[in-house]
């Protein structure tokens, strides 16, 4: 970790909360980075799993592991909300549903405490007319009937190209009608029961009102055992569906798969995506290059090319969007139980658990005209200009056409400096639309290009630093040196991350599987970013450049006190080559326009430097879709810090992590090692 891990250091006491389908190996997923970064944890094994967990304790007694070091707790779901609630457990990890993620994530908003969520999904099996029809079709029953569909990561979407739905449908039902269901231990059996009667009673749910929409449901014509033995359910296909169908929506946990069909690999990638889940998924095709095209266009934690449910520790497995964030495995899984060296624990003074966010009220703050002086004497400037809002690459007026001052040290008893927009609801909806309309084509140019940009506005602002140091030492009352050197910083901060811009794509990692597994580091997307006060230009750079560089659509709500150094960058990026839409900036009341950042469902992260209340809310919110948050919790930092102000930590929250898992086979070599 001294080596490894420099700059880090462990987060305390871990809180580890595992399901029941796959009860050990999830365990030891959770527990064994956590030991390795000098962590200790709390175990709280499944109701129906808990004897793998304590015989796992007898394990770590008998290994020598000091006592107190991995503690299991057995019991109801009412031990996970307590260790949520507990102010002594620093973070949560926990593999289940979304819905009880999501009842974690409101329940820990604002403590401080770090939480990975590893949910639930829909993952899309895509089936291409260039892919091995045989081998396609077997890969289809490990990926959606391997333990009864009880996976998170189940191939439960069948998207086959249209022009061989017909033949590969008939292989697989023909394939379905030979499976053996029975007791699980026995040698010779495909497939066994169903955890318990809610969980049979669910899947019978779905395909019954499957039915009932006009779909065709498929069940296998096996032999089932009574359900006096067991709660088994037979291999169910559903087809006639459409993107809308329940089946096809919402996660089913079990043997039941639905069919869609598609003409174009265009058609391919939008159903894939065309889901709240971003969890896993496999492309099925002998053309290589259409292969790992898909694997690059479809937004999933891993995605498997002619291949399903491939795991190693060395690779982190988590999700997109509703399935989470966080990674287990890998390099990427340990930084979850691990914190900046530099951090302090943070005490919250809020009332746990959260129950609702408390967000101020829109209260207008009219700013009405003063009467003008002389130029010398001015309580306002010599013209009378309100700076305007920069939505799409553009300087745009505010929807609600009112402003708000700006005055000297940020004190509305000294004079007036400037005037600027007072942004509302519909100016951040705007903003992030523009930004949905650049994202596609930022995250696809070259990574040099997009550092060539940081570049160029670097270079653009440091020939304007003597203007931009005299209005931050206005706004905030500070020396006009001070302000030379946070344009100073800022300017370093540029080339820093422009360095970055195409040295931190990812890496291949050493799994065992024979063949290549690579990880991606990808554009989170559109993400909010709400400023804070000190330091109002530096801050603005840190957030923004790191987001950028790496390919990310930014909104961004500049500091409340000291937006000019914000508003003053307009023409920087316009001289800069910057495509519009790619940074979207309104101004106005911070705690009032982020929380349309975090509840708009199109908004994949969230990054909140304020108040420690503003926190809670953004985090609270934000569970709405699962999007990613950063906040500070009210505790400022030092921007001009290096240690605090740039970094792997700003760098790691740009990024979405991808493990991409190709199989080779044609020609292993002897002695390959593998």
């Amino acid at each position: 970790m001294d080596t490894e891990m420099k700059g880090w250091k462990p987060v305390g006491v871990v809180g580890e909360i595992v399901p029941w389908n796959f009860p050990i190996m999830l365990l030891a997923w959770k527990v064994c980075p956590a030991l390795a970064m000098g962590n200790t944890v709390i175990v709280k094994p499944a109701s129906y799993t808990r004897l793998s967990a304590l015989l796992f304790a007898e394990i770590c007694a008998e290994a020598g592991l000091p006592p107190g070091v991995v503690n299991i707790l057995t019991g109801t779901g009412a031990i996970g909300s307590a260790l949520c609630d507990h102010p002594h457990v620093d973070t949560i990890a926990f593999t289940g549903s979304t819905a009880i993620g999501r009842v974690l994530r409101t329940r820990v908003a604002g403590s401080g405490k770090k939480i990975s969520l590893e949910l639930g999904g829909k993952s899309p099996f895509v089936v291409f007319d260039s892919a091995d029809i045989d081998s396609a079709v077997e890969g289809c029953v490990d990926a959606i009937w391997f333990n009864q569909g009880q996976v998170c990561s189940a191939g439960s979407r069948l998207l086959v190209q249209a022009s061989i739905a017909p033949r590969f449908i008939a292989k697989l039902k023909r394939r379905m009608d030979h499976f053996r269901i029975g007791h699980p231990l026995e040698k010779d059996i495909d497939m066994g029961a169903l955890v318990d009667k809610s969980q049979y009673d669910g899947i019978r749910g779905f395909c019954e009102r499957a039915e009932a929409e006009g779909a065709e449901v498929y069940k296998a014509n096996v032999e089932i055992p009574p359900t006096s033995t067991g709660w088994y359910w037979p291999p169910t296909l559903i087809t006639n569906v459409s993107t809308t169908s329940e089946c096809v929506r919402d996660e089913i946990f079990g043997p039941v798969l639905s069919v869609l069909t598609f003409r174009s690999p265009e058609e391919a990638v939008a159903l894939a995506n065309n889901t709240y889940y971003g969890l896993a998924a496999s492309v099925w095709t002998e053309n290589i290059s259409l292969a790992m095209e898909m694997a690059i266009s479809i937004k999933a934690g891993t995605v498997w090319v002619n291949a399903h449910n491939l795991f190693d520790a060395a690779a982190g497995f988590g999700g997109y969007r509703e399935s989470g964030y966080g990674r287990d495995g890998g390099r990427e899984g340990l930084y979850e139980y691990v914190k900046p060296a530099w951090q302090t624990r943070h005490v919250s003074s809020l009332s746990f658990p959260v129950t609702a966010a408390k967000w101020p009220g829109e209260n207008v703050t009219a700013c009405l005209p003063s009467d003008v002086k002389s130029a010398a004497g001015s309580t306002r400037p010599f013209i009378d200009r309100t700076l305007k809002m920069y939505i799409g690459g553009k300087q745009v007026r505010p929807d609600g056409e009112y402003s708000r001052p700006v005055y000297e040290g940020g004190d509305a008893s000294k004079p007036l400096i400037a005037e600027v927009a007072d942004g509302n609801r519909k100016d951040v909806r705007d903003a992030v639309e523009a930004a949905h309309a650049a994202k596609t084509g930022w995250g696809a140019r070259a990574a040099h290009n997009r550092a060539q940009i940081c570049y160029y506005i670097a270079e653009n602002l440091s020939a304007r630093m003597t203007e931009f140091a005299e209005r931050i030492a206005r706004q905030t009352g500070r020396t006009v040196q001070s302000g030379v050197q946070e344009v100073e910083a800022s300017i370093n901060r540029l080339f820093h991350y422009g360095a970055y811009a195409d040295k931190f794509g990812g890496e291949v990692q050493e799994t065992q599987l024979y063949g290549l597994t690579c990880k991606i580091h990808e554009p989170v997307g559109v993400i909010g970013i709400a400023c804070p006060d000190a330091f109002p230009l530096l801050a603005f750079i840190s957030l923004i450049a790191p987001a950028l560089v790496r390919g990310n659509c930014v909104v961004i709500i500049p500091s409340p006190k000291h937006p000019l150094s914000a508003t003053d960058l307009y023409q920087v990026f316009d001289t800069s080559d910057l495509p519009g839409g790619v940074v979207n900036i309104v101004t106005g009341e911070r705690d009032v326009l982020v929380r349309t950042l975090a509840e708009h469902q199109d908004v994949e992260a969230v990054w909140y430097h304020g108040t420690e209340q503003g926190s809670s809310n953004v985090e609270f919110a934000a569970a709405q879709n699962m999007k990613r948050t950063w906040v500070n919790f009210g505790v400022d930092r030092d921007w001009m810090d290096m240690e605090q102000g740039q970094g792997m930590e700003i760098l790691l929250r740009a990024v979405e992590v991808k493990n991409v898992w190709v199989p080779m086979g044609e020609c292993k070599p002897s002695g390959g090692g593998y």
